[in-house]
């Protein structure tokens, strides 16, 4: 009788175990449905974006670091000409980047070799967030493997750590601080791009007490547009809210050292200081002081790879400190580091780049609008076409490279707004007139081949009659001429 009850009570447990097993590990043609469900699912989301014109195409770009800003195709022998890089000043190929990046390579190999707390923090990375702190003013700066990484790690990590935050947001922010707000789970608050009397508005809704960040961009990348940074100061110290400024389009582009709008604001100040060599002065109250953390990128005008943040010591600390996208991600290499830190001070000096790169701008964006083209007005270094239209932008770009050996990508939603589609050109110090020429006689066939809208065929003038003059004046491009 014990013997039988034995016998019963190790079935019932086999029984239990088999049980167990059939739910946790599931049999292979449970494993073949999920799979395949899974395989169904991303076919459906992606047969969605090919039916609404949003589905991203790859071009295979390969630029030539020898024959800038000419590039090859997936052969060799097929040569473009690429108008849409954002490496705006060509610095990728610099020789003094070049050479600084060749020295670290060979002495101290390709990879970083953890992250910053694990073997990954050396001579480079410090060297290179003591100049990056310096091009700001700030008293301290943080290397992130990208400007991505940097406004998500500082957005979540502020926005989560402040108790009961709210994050005021421009409307057009970059995916980056969109998703950096969203992972703090802060209450969130979009004002009108731009608008100062919306974001007041919005900012006296909330409690005094309540901490506040306004997030925001000097250049908006696709527009051109560039936010109004004294009146953003004004309204925080007017809230006591803290400004957090995004200057990865205008890094290198703008300032007498390249420092980025903030600077370029009062670019009389700063060149007077940068020629005597004197220190900022303490009681300076200039838009860029005023800021209270800057990010921005070391892969577009500084033709490198990686992002930052500028801020006070406790603040850059705290980050560094607490923020997973620092703590746990390997650092970049020390090449990589190096190439930076040599592109900062070669443009800190040499504004010749930037100068040209304005000149050549607006040489273009004049024979555009001479000749009826609907480009966006903006007071920035980027040439958005408007075509409001996603395949028609589509075919317009695969024109200009398949009959014109020209490459400017199309912009389509989500990155910009459904109907505002458009071609975004990217003038740089090496687009010569001649290649002005190009591009122009391409646009020309392109335009009529399509039946693309001219100015003139627009109705809502509301994107193109803004008559904003360039951010850089005469007088300031001929001051840096000087220097150069």
């Amino acid at each position: 009788m014990h013997q039988a009850q034995v016998s019963r009570s190790i079935a019932r447990q086999i029984r239990h175990v088999k049980l167990q097993s059939a739910t946790l590990l599931p049999n292979r043609a449970f494993s073949q449905f999920q799979r395949h469900g899974l395989d169904q699912f991303c076919q459906d989301e992606l047969d969605k974006k090919h039916r609404d014109k949003s589905y991203r195409y790859f071009n295979n770009i390969n630029r030539l670091a020898g024959h800038f800003p000419r590039a090859h195709l997936s052969r060799s022998e097929d040569r473009v000409t690429v108008w849409c890089s954002n490496d705006y000043l060509g610095m990728s190929r610099n020789p003094q980047v070049l050479q600084a990046m060749d020295e670290a390579l060979k002495t101290y190999g390709a990879g970083a070799g953890g992250t910053r707390n694990i073997s990954g923090h050396n001579r480079h990375a410090v060297q290179l967030e003591e100049t990056l702190a310096k091009l700001h003013n700030k008293p301290s700066a943080l290397v992130f493997s990208s400007c991505y990484v940097a406004n998500d790690a500082t957005l979540s990590t502020l926005g989560s750590k402040l108790p009961n935050c709210v994050i005021f947001s421009d409307s057009m922010n970059h995916a980056s601080m969109i998703q950096g707000i969203r992972h703090s789970r802060a209450e969130k608050v979009i004002f009108k791009h731009n608008d100062l009397a919306d974001l007041e508005s919005k900012l006296a809704s909330i409690a005094p007490g309540r901490p506040k960040i306004i997030a925001f961009e000097s250049v908006y990348s696709m527009s051109g547009s560039i936010a109004p940074i004294e009146g953003i100061c004004d309204l925080s110290e007017k809230y006591g809210a803290i400004t957090f400024l995004d200057e990865v389009h205008a890094v290198g582009m703008y300032g007498p050292s390249g420092a980025g709008i903030a600077e370029h604001l009062d670019f009389d100040y700063h060149h007077a200081r940068q020629k005597s060599g004197a220190p900022p002065a303490k009681s300076q109250r200039d838009v860029m002081s005023r800021v209270d953390i800057i990010t921005g990128t070391l892969g577009k005008a500084f033709g490198g790879a990686g992002g930052y943040i500028a801020a006070s010591a406790s603040v850059v600390d705290f980050i560094r400190s607490v923020a997973p996208g620092f703590i746990f991600t390997t650092s970049l290499p020390p090449s990589v580091m190096a190439g930076a830190h040599a592109a900062i001070e070669y443009q800190r000096v040499h504004p010749a780049d930037r100068v040209l790169q304005q000149v050549h701008t607006r040489a273009l964006k004049a024979q555009l609008l001479s000749r009826g083209f609907p480009v966006i007005s903006n007071p920035a270094h980027i040439i958005p076409l408007f075509v409001g239209d996603a395949e028609k932008a589509k075919a317009a770009s695969d024109s200009l490279l398949r009959k014109h050996n020209i490459y400017v990508q199309c912009i389509n939603y989500p990155t910009v707004a459904r109907g505002t589609e458009r071609l975004r050109i990217t003038p740089t110090p090496g687009h010569t007139e001649e290649l002005q020429g190009e591009l122009v006689a391409a646009l020309e066939a392109v335009w009529a081949e399509l039946g693309l809208s001219r100015l003139d065929d627009l109705t809502d003038r509301g994107l193109f009659e803004k008559g904003e003059k360039p951010i850089w004046t005469e007088e300031q491009l001929d001051l840096c001429r000087e220097v150069s």
